[in-house]
């Protein structure tokens, strides 16, 4: 199925591992220019020499910290116009509401959940006057289901749900799309750090981990894969009429009432 991406401009920040990188890898097979910002500018490098060397991809590279208001306004003036955004940087640690403390909660919000809200902010203006683009929140079913040993991740999450709905509500009206995915958990090293932390929670031995695993479909999370190609379709022509929606990939588990 040809996608129409060849040739689009495509920001994609947390580019340098887990579903940003992957993601990075489906849009670079479609023949989309790339634009990467992540915190690690040696493993940004490393993921832009990958896809050079495999695809031919055109890619450009932006080591920073996107945390604080300033930080998406020095990012657009740096790369320019996109017609895709995905917003993917940032991780919320797991934790109940007295392993998870101030500094950390606050620090993790700052980046993914005022991050992709300023992200949008600067953007939307932005596609709105080049008539047009695409933006996708990659945010986690977690804002589905409230779960208290995820405390900072669930409410973050919840409110980013409610952000890309509100903001894809009207904004095809400026030709623009926003949606939202929700992938549960993913064959990252991110899960595995949760996976430990709810071990620890549940059991005070965060080594049985691995018999959380039995809980999932099909006995694993999801690849990578299977969330990065879902972002090139809803980015793509063949998405045209979507926005102010969430999609959740995670096997069912949200509808069983659990995150894991």
């Amino acid at each position: 199925m040809d996608l129409g991406l060849n040739g689009k401009r495509v920001l994609i920040t947390g580019g340098s591992q887990g579903i940003g990188e992957g993601v990075a890898q489906v849009f670079a097979e479609e023949g989309a220019i790339l634009h990467l910002t992540a915190r690690n500018a040696e493993r940004l490098e490393a993921v832009a020499t990958r896809l050079r060397n495999d695809h031919g991809a055109v890619v450009s590279v932006y080591p920073m910290d996107l945390t604080g208001g300033e930080a998406p306004i020095r990012l657009a003036e740096t790369v320019g116009d996109v017609d895709v955004l995905i917003n993917n940087a940032g991780v919320i640690p797991g934790g109940n509401l007295f392993s998870s403390d101030d500094a950390s909660w606050r620090a993790n919000w700052d980046l993914k959940i005022f991050g992709y809200i300023n992200m949008c902010r600067v953007y939307y203006r932005k596609m709105k006057e080049a008539g047009g683009g695409v933006i996708i929140n990659d945010i986690g079913n977690a804002g589905e289901r409230f779960d208290p040993d995820y405390i900072a991740g669930t409410t973050g999450n919840a409110s980013l749900m409610a952000f890309t709905r509100a903001l894809g509500a009207r904004s095809l009206d400026d030709n623009i799309r926003v949606v939202g995915v929700n992938p549960g958990p993913v064959d990252t090293s991110r899960i595995y750090k949760l996976l430990r932390r709810r071990a620890l929670d549940w059991y005070n031995d965060e080594s049985r981990w691995e018999e959380l695993l039995a809980t999932y479909p099909l006995k694993r999370p999801a690849k990578v894969r299977e969330i990065a190609d879902l972002m090139a379709f809803l980015a793509s022509y063949r998405s045209a009429y979507t926005t102010g929606t969430i999609f959740t990939v995670d096997g069912g588990i949200a509808s069983r009432a659990s995150i894991i």
